[in-house]
């Protein structure tokens, strides 16, 4: 047996395997020799662990998220398995378990602060997970589905129907809370306009330019009346 395992060792544990030795009157058993090889093993893959670089904000939130996700799926009756049966309605359903946890507060459309986005006092409508919230939790999830395996072709949360759910939790808590969504783009079609302004100056200046002399009369000067 000690031929067999000296065989089967490599590289520095070959190295410092000494073979049966004798301890207290007694002989080291081969079972000894095993388990010293596999907490040489677990110490040193513990060592790497604690010297791997530290998983960024991002991933570190998208591996939570995941599990989350997952220990949803396990919880339901039957348990759903994530990468052969989850559709974009277990996605959808997951989002508004999500909503008993959010700390939004949406109006409702008979409230007398509806559209307001900062209400003067308290009010009985209920909160719920932020638009932005839902919209960075999808992205990581789709991510992280596909890195763990799932094809892109049928990532649930890709889906057209979540779009279209975020869609409609975007525009209902903008009109809720007098959010202007389309504030931005406004923004970024009158900074475009102002772009186009200035390039149009910039060539309008260079056209003078080039139709001015250098001594700073006009290449084309008008003709006086005779």
């Amino acid at each position: 047996m000690s031929s067999n395992m000296s065989s089967n060792m490599k590289g520095k544990d070959v190295i410092n395997f000494q073979g049966p030795s004798s301890v207290g009157g007694g002989s080291r058993s081969p079972i000894d020799d095993e388990d010293h090889h596999l907490n040489h093993n677990h110490n040193h893959n513990q060592h790497r662990q604690s010297t791997a670089a530290p998983l960024s904000r991002y991933e570190s939130q998208k591996r939570r998220d995941w599990n989350t996700f997952c220990q949803y799926l396990k919880n339901q009756r039957p348990p759903i398995n994530v990468m052969s049966h989850c559709t974009p309605s277990h996605v959808l359903d997951f989002l508004r378990y999500l909503d008993q946890f959010g700390k939004t507060k949406v109006h409702i459309q008979g409230c007398m602060f509806f559209g307001q986005p900062e209400p003067p006092g308290p009010c009985t409508c209920p909160l719920r997970q932020a638009w932005g919230s839902l919209d960075a939790l999808i992205g990581r999830l789709r991510a992280a589905y596909e890195e763990n395996g799932g094809p892109p072709e049928t990532n649930p949360f890709a889906s057209g129907v979540i779009r279209m759910y975020l869609r409609e939790v975007r525009d209902s808590q903008a009109k809720a809370r007098g959010v202007p969504y389309k504030k931005k783009k406004k923004k970024r079609s009158q900074l475009k306009a102002a772009a186009a302004a200035a390039a149009v100056a910039v060539a309008v200046a260079a056209s003078s330019s080039n139709n001015t002399a250098s001594d700073g009369t006009s290449r084309f000067p008008m003709q006086s009346s005779s």
